[in-house]
């Protein structure tokens, strides 16, 4: 089968044997890849992990072989999406909803990864991580499932509800999947970014309101023009920017929360101590969902709550490394590589 190997910032499309399900004690399933979404966590592995590596997570596909008697819900000619991390649910990270530091969700995965023609996912992903694909959506659209589920996370942790504002910081594909689940879940919600596109792609996604990033000063005075002189209750950091923590700090209202939602390259960039401290500022990071998590994004997707359509481009499997470049260029907000067809 043909697998997209990524090393040292360079994508090989190459062949490789089709996984079986007697590496594997017969246990699973093999899953034929028709789609599968790039995901910013790629790009970041692509530009800065040089070992050689199969990305991709966000995958739609078609049952080929299965065999776990106690999942019966699924057979052969399924057309399913999934997870790709499974928690125990028994941890005491788990317990505590801390699941994608559950050492088991660290462990489990697909393999070889999303962007080959062929996966295996272990009966733990069947029960737990895999959904079939509605009737009513294409393969596009249901990609966007675990991406969502992590934005479904953060917002739950954010604690956000009817009434609470909340400021979007980057309106890439995550931004625009975050500001949709925080309507969904009653919230008030404005959109920020650089670009003029995607703030008037926001104003027709259900934003409250969407405004162009100019300076700090001045777009923070207009995010407390917007929000009672005070500022918003919630900022969400989904851009990769460092230069952005600024800003947060100066829309956040006292009391308020910021939730991390990227990596910066500066690493040693952070939030100031005696900001945290007197305006009893909550800093908090969010990563990857639950099972729960991915049930409520699917079913909002099926419910078209969340509309994905306007923002995703689609690759073929061999122009992959264009896809990546692309997306780096900021030249589509999404890329969705197409590699095979259901059968």
């Amino acid at each position: 089968m043909k697998i997209a190997i990524a090393e040292n910032q360079k994508i090989t499309i190459t062949e490789t044997d089709k996984p079986k399900l007697s590496d594997y004690s017969n246990q699973g399933a093999i899953i034929k890849v028709l789609g599968c979404g790039l995901c910013g966590s790629d790009i970041v592995k692509f530009l800065h992990d040089g070992t050689e590596k199969v990305l991709g997570h966000e995958v739609v596909g078609e049952i080929v072989e299965i065999k776990n008697g106690l999942f019966s819900k699924f057979k052969t000619g399924d057309k399913v999406v999934l997870g790709h991390h499974v928690p125990c649910m028994k941890c005491d990270y788990c317990c505590n909803k801390n699941y994608s530091m559950c050492r088991q969700f660290k462990q489990t995965n697909i393999y070889p990864g999303g962007f080959s023609e062929y996966i295996y996912v272990s009966p733990l992903h069947l029960k737990n991580t895999v959904f079939k694909v509605p009737k009513n959506l294409d393969d596009m659209e249901i990609s966007f499932m675990e991406p969502l589920a992590c934005c479904i996370r953060a917002v739950e942790r954010a604690q956000v509800s009817k009434g609470t504002s909340s400021l979007v910081i980057g309106l890439g594909s995550i931004g625009l999947l975050m500001g949709q689940a925080i309507k969904a879940f009653g919230g008030d919600v404005i959109g920020c970014d650089l670009i003029d596109e995607r703030v008037a792609l926001a104003k027709n996604l259900n934003f409250d309101a969407s405004i162009k990033f100019e300076d700090n000063d001045e777009t923070s005075a207009k995010i407390k023009d917007m929000t009672c002189s005070i500022g918003a209750d919630i900022v969400f950091m989904t851009s990769g920017s460092d230069k952005t923590i600024e800003f947060a700090l100066k829309s956040v209202r006292d009391g308020g929360t910021i939730l991390v939602f990227s990596s910066v390259p500066n690493d040693t960039a952070g939030y100031i101590n005696n900001e945290i401290y007197y305006r009893e500022l909550k800093i908090m990071g969010s990563y990857s969902p639950a099972p729960a998590d991915l049930k409520l994004a699917k079913n909002l997707l099926k419910k078209k709550k969340v509309i994905v359509k306007y923002f995703s481009t689609v690759y073929a499997f061999e122009n992959i490394a264009e896809a990546i470049q692309d997306t780096i260029e900021n030249k589509t907000l999404k890329a969705y590589i197409k590699i095979a067809d259901a059968d």
